[in-house]
């Protein structure tokens, strides 16, 4: 049977509410069992545990009746190897993880972790990836709020739309997505902003301010200059993405192509897709897959890699 210090674990981490942590230790025991010749006990174990992870997951991707359309959920399911952004941002990127896996600490001495975090930047920049990533390194769902079904033209219901998402956040554990956040976070102050929207920005101010549970909360735009001013001091921290630069673009491109990269001349291929965003890059990079799939080669040429990159700047000219 599990050994003392097994049981013990098992107790103090179901007692801290430790999920994870608690289904590491019961899949050990599971392990133990069956070096102990104990298989079908051990099979027990890890059905039990295999059962309980997928009602959990279900149970956090579900969503009430009345917000169906406003929120669209998913499992965390990009890892943080595959994102490629400048030092800066990867930097508080690190951080933020750290101290979300570390809060119990932080909470100990009075303080909070990061979890409202502003990401602004070009589009096709790694903003929304960043949430899937946070998602997945958090091990929590991501809840992408639809900002255009939450505007509506009738006075009120926006804001009362606002209080039904904050409500959830405070109850449902997740990273929750607000794309394209200006649409409701505009400067109040512009000359072409209506009342109610002016009142929707202040609700949005109450809800960010009031705040306090422990999901996260990330907003991404690309106009960051169109937000209003009261709006960045409710936020933890703001992260600033760009177009990539040589390194960057050529790391995305390893990345992407994978086990299909043959013999790559970098100077030609970086000059193709230069003022290219991430997302334009590996769109380009999965097209010179697929055209190498179905030729039957078993590698992506240089020539092939440069001539679908020109061939998607060409097409989208956002530059």
């Amino acid at each position: 049977m599990a050994t003392a210090e097994q049981l013990k674990s098992l107790i103090r981490t179901h007692l801290s509410d430790d999920r994870e942590r608690f289904y590491s230790l019961a899949l050990q025991v599971a392990a133990h069992e069956a070096r102990q010749g104990h298989g079908q006990l051990a099979q027990d174990i890890r059905q039990i545990v295999d059962g309980a992870r997928k009602s959990h997951s279900n149970a956090l991707l579900r969503f009430p009746v009345e917000m169906a359309g406003m929120v669209h959920s998913a499992e965390g399911d990009t890892p943080l190897s595959a994102l490629v952004v400048p030092d800066a941002p990867m930097a508080s990127i690190r951080r933020i993880i750290t101290e979300y896996r570390q809060q119990a600490k932080l909470r100990s001495h009075g303080l909070r972790n990061r979890r409202k975090i502003l990401l602004t930047g070009p589009s096709g920049t790694g903003k929304t990836m960043t949430a899937r990533v946070l998602a997945n390194e958090l091990r929590l769902p991501l809840h992408t709020i639809q900002v255009d079904r939450l505007v509506t033209k009738f006075m009120g219901e926006t804001s009362a739309k606002l209080r039904q998402i904050f409500d959830r956040i405070g109850e449902s554990l997740g990273v929750y997505l607000f794309d394209e956040f200006d649409a409701l976070g505009g400067d109040r102050m512009l000359d072409n902003d209506v009342g109610e929207m002016r009142r929707v920005l202040n609700s949005l101010l109450q809800f960010m301010e009031h705040d306090d549970s422990d999901s996260m909360v990330v907003a991404a735009t690309n106009s960051p200059q169109l937000l209003d001013p009261a709006l960045f001091r409710r936020f933890d921290d703001v992260l600033t993405y760009d177009l990539p630069d040589p390194a960057s673009a050529r790391r995305l491109m390893e990345n992407v192509l994978g086990s299909f990269r043959g013999r790559v001349s970098w100077k030609m291929t970086l000059e193709a897709c230069h003022g290219m965003s991430h997302a334009e890059i590996d769109s380009a990079c999965c097209d010179a897959i697929k055209s190498a799939i179905l030729s039957d080669a078993s590698k992506v040429s240089s020539a092939l890699l440069v001539s679908t990159l020109r061939e998607k700047r060409d097409k989208y000219p956002t530059r």
